[in-house]
């Protein structure tokens, strides 16, 4: 049986969160976690979920703990601020221990699982950039389970991740997308998640940067792998056993 719709008292109300249900009609038999990047809110991603509006689908956006310093609006998930002294720019990696603490034991494990009824199997984590690399920690550190999947968006896994041994693989299926020029995602962090997840393809984008999908050829991928690890229940006669 599928767990049930989450509400917003399942989890601390120190988190802030958005909980979009599924399409009408439509059980929620998938939750799909969604993780903004660096400077920005769950606002952006309340909306996304919305327009991909997927089958029985329960989207849950979760905003980054920690606000930005100075005013500048946004929040982030790093354990600290480092403002890199060449370009003036914010470090991107700077430590996920409480985010990936927030996200993988307050929302997943006491939430999800324990108060939803739902199984790691259920639940698919989409993160971008900075909110990627959560993801990331999160599915390498759940290596007793397995998550429905993770799409990362220009995230790679943390310099400080606390990776388990090479032969215990998380078995997390991970699909990365990536521009072609001006990438976070190096040839160098390729090969670190593919020692970390067993199940792992990476997709480039003829474009600079990693920006978010926006045209049909950019998105196919994603939809692919949404059409390949969403669960349906639909028309499945009830008391019937899943064998996976």
């Amino acid at each position: 049986m599928p767990g049930r719709l989450p509400k917003k008292d399942d989890f601390p109300a120190t988190i802030t969160l958005s909980i979009t249900p599924p399409p009408p009609s439509n059980s929620p038999t998938n939750i799909l976690l969604l993780l903004h990047g660096l400077g920005d809110t769950n606002a952006s991603f309340t909306t996304l979920g919305q327009r991909l509006s997927l089958p029985e689908t329960a989207c849950i956006s979760i905003q980054a703990p920690k606000p930005l310093p100075f005013d500048l609006g946004g929040f982030h998930w790093g354990d600290d601020i480092v403002f890199d002294q060449a370009s003036g720019e914010m470090d991107v990696d700077t430590g996920f221990k409480s985010s990936t603490r927030l996200v993988l034991d307050d929302v997943i494990r006491k939430g999800l699982v324990e108060k939803c009824g739902y199984k790691p199997r259920d639940i698919v984590i989409f993160g971008f950039a900075q909110g990627a690399m959560v993801g990331l920690q999160v599915a390498a550190e759940l290596i007793e389970d397995e998550l429905g999947g993770l799409i990362s968006i220009g995230g790679v896994i943390p310099s400080g991740a606390p990776l388990k041994a090479l032969d215990k693989k998380s078995k997390t299926p991970v699909i990365v997308c990536k521009g072609s020029k001006n990438s976070a995602v190096t040839p160098s962090a390729i090969t670190r998640m593919k020692d970390t997840f067993e199940f792992i393809e990476v997709k480039e984008w003829k474009k600079i940067g990693d920006g978010m999908p926006n045209n049909r050829d950019e998105m196919l991928p994603i939809m692919q792998f949404f059409a390949r690890r969403l669960r349906s229940v639909k028309g499945v006669p009830a008391g019937s056993v899943e064998i996976t």
